[in-house]
């Protein structure tokens, strides 16, 4: 157990500092007794890591870390400081643990979720590109055109599809449900994460799953675009369709992205979502957020650490950024030089469009405005000093399973039934999963202000009213009132209202 490791009172008071941020008590707790760094409480099991990862005092968890906190801990529902710091959106944490080599794919023990789909269902689109950040090469991407149009047979996508294939599985690992990172964000109408995850190899055409989850106000054999549908955000649907979404998919329900939207009162959708829409959709360009050099300034960042000196040596250039510490990288194309810290800084924040300075990802040179796409490390650059091991393990089994997943394109055709989701391909899945109990159902709650609101009566309101038809009447618009709301953002409408209040419990001790 994790309380073994020193005084109870003790560790209390290391988890009543991380979580109000209070650095001196800390740090003189953890010089008296660096076990402590490893306790965790009784009910949840959280440790002191994730108290101050989800309250977002990066300098806490640094500390914790420097003394021996285990970056891969969980919490008794599996969840570690890494998806804390995402639910809640504190991006430098993120890095922080990044440098420490945490597992990013880890996913939690009842549903499935990881790090990914928390950054996405709250919108935190700077988690999203520091979480892919290792599946994200230093080179330019393939454009999303030349993706679309498939093969030529000639082998020369080939080699690209191989390098890509562990960013697309990770970004397209799904969680309970077969909800992926891409529904979530489309459901919630986040366009800024819905644009970044399409870049990133999202599949447009993942469907949920009959199993493992009571979806009914959607429907099994849903896409993305049904999820966005029943969000309500035009733009999150304009760039699915743009991206090759289909109109014409239907769920297991029966409906139809159109159907969704009417059902959830989204009338601004239907010109849109019309199969035979003759609307016109808006050319997208890639997200601002993409950031290629991440990759190579991460690695740098490792291996020579952000604590460096202060006072550069005599024949070292001085970081024109910060004036402070001595330049370690250097960027490829320019050559201009900064310290470690700065570049990172830079990768992690620019949102600038790069379609005029290089290729899309590239990051502006703060000095010459140069789209910069790799860096590299400057020689004579100190090595880290630190006696971590710990490596950034892949989840074998699931990341790297060599069985790919062939999903045809939805067909252009007239025939509505032709595209309706009849079941869900044994190829999905993967043989052995991440999570230690992937049957169990634990809900995506982000209500953690107070219990969630009950849907036991809406559910079964909706057991009786299963549609027969595609497109609703007006009667069946009535009898979905009850059910619409104005917000969709507590995913208690998916899962179930126990397993929500077990997470709740579990998270309750975080936002006390």
């Amino acid at each position: 157990m994790g309380n073994s490791f020193g005084c109870s009172a003790s560790g209390e008071r290391l988890v009543s500092a991380a979580r109000d941020g209070d650095f001196v008590e800390a740090k003189m707790l953890l010089d008296c007794n660096p076990c402590l760094a490893k306790y965790s409480t009784f009910g949840g099991l959280n440790s002191p890591l994730h108290f101050a990862a989800a309250k977002g005092h990066n300098e806490i968890v640094a500390l914790l870390l420097e003394n021996g906190a285990d970056v891969n801990s969980r919490n008794y529902c599996g969840q570690t400081a890494l998806m804390q710091a995402c639910r809640y959106g504190h991006w430098e944490v993120v890095q922080t643990l990044l440098l420490f080599r945490c597992n990013v794919t880890r996913a939690d023990y009842l549903s499935g979720r990881t790090a990914l789909h928390f950054a996405a269902v709250n919108g935190h689109v700077r988690c999203i590109r520091l979480v892919v950040a290792d599946f994200v090469p230093s080179a330019p991407f393939e454009p999303v055109e030349t993706r679309a149009s498939g093969d030529r047979g000639d082998g020369s996508h080939v080699k690209s599809k191989h390098e890509q294939s562990a960013l697309s599985k990770f970004v397209n690992k799904a969680a309970d449900g077969g909800i992926t990172a891409l529904h979530m964000a489309a459901l919630n109408g986040y366009f800024d994460c819905v644009q970044l995850l399409l870049d990133l190899r999202a599949n447009v055409s993942a469907v949920t799953f009959h199993y493992g989850t009571s979806m009914d106000l959607i429907g099994a054999g849903s896409t993305p675009l049904h999820y966005a549908a029943c969000g309500g955000n035009l733009k999150c649907c304009q760039i699915l369709l743009a991206r090759g979404a289909s109109r014409l998919t239907l769920n297991c329900n029966g409906w139809l992205p159109l159907d969704v939207a009417r059902m959830w009162a989204r009338h601004w959708l239907e010109p849109l979502l019309a199969p035979n829409s003759d609307s016109v959709i808006p050319n997208f360009p890639s997200s601002n957020y993409l950031s290629l050099p991440l990759m190579s300034v991460l690695n740098i960042a490792r291996d020579c650490g952000l604590q460096c000196s202060a006072t550069p040596a005599d024949d070292a250039e001085t970081c024109a950024v910060c004036l402070e510490r001595p330049c370690s990288v250097a960027a490829e194309g320019c050559g201009h030089g900064l310290c470690v810290r700065c570049a990172l800084y830079l990768c992690s924040t620019s949102n600038i469009p790069s379609e005029l300075l290089g290729p899309p990802g590239s990051i502006p040179c703060p000095l010459c405005r140069h789209g910069i796409v790799s860096f590299t490390k400057l020689p004579g650059s100190p090595a880290k000093e630190s006696k971590l091991h710990l490596s950034l393990s892949l989840c074998t089994p699931c990341m790297l399973h060599p069985r790919e997943q062939e999903r045809s394109t939805p067909s252009c055709s007239h025939d509505i039934r032709k595209n309706r989701v009849a079941a869900v391909s044994s190829d999905l899945f993967c043989p052995v999963t991440c999570s230690p109990f992937p049957s169990v159902a634990m809900p995506l709650c982000t209500c953690n202000e107070g219990p969630c609101p009950n849907f036991e009566s809406r559910e079964n309101q909706n057991e009786e009213e299963s549609p027969q038809r595609s497109q609703p009447t007006s009667a069946d618009e009535d009898k979905m009132e009850g059910v619409r709301l104005g917000k969709t953002t507590c995913s208690s409408m998916f899962w179930g209202r126990r397993s929500c209040s077990r997470e709740h419990q579990c998270n309750a001790e975080i936002n006390a």
